[in-house]
């Protein structure tokens, strides 16, 4: 199991591309993988996004409830 946390935040956006294809969704591709981030143009490929605010979890399932909750400002 790898817990990334936001090791795509010091790096630009073409890297950060890189990186992410080449690392955490190429090599480690056989692995349990936590990623924590800002970068929520990775979510599409993620298996399960939880969201959290203000320390607090708001959001838990997959990236499309997330895109839905995000799109209507809608909270569970």
């Amino acid at each position: 199991m790898y817990l990334l946390d936001d090791p795509l935040a010091a790096v630009d956006v073409h890297v950060a591309r890189h990186l992410y294809a080449e690392c955490i969704v190429g090599l480690l591709r056989h692995t349990t993988r936590i990623l924590v981030t800002h970068h929520v143009h990775f979510l599409h490929s993620a298996d399960f996004v939880i969201v959290v605010e203000g320390g607090q979890i708001r959001q838990i399932g997959r990236y499309y409830y997330y895109y839905y909750y995000k799109a209507h400002s809608y909270v569970i």
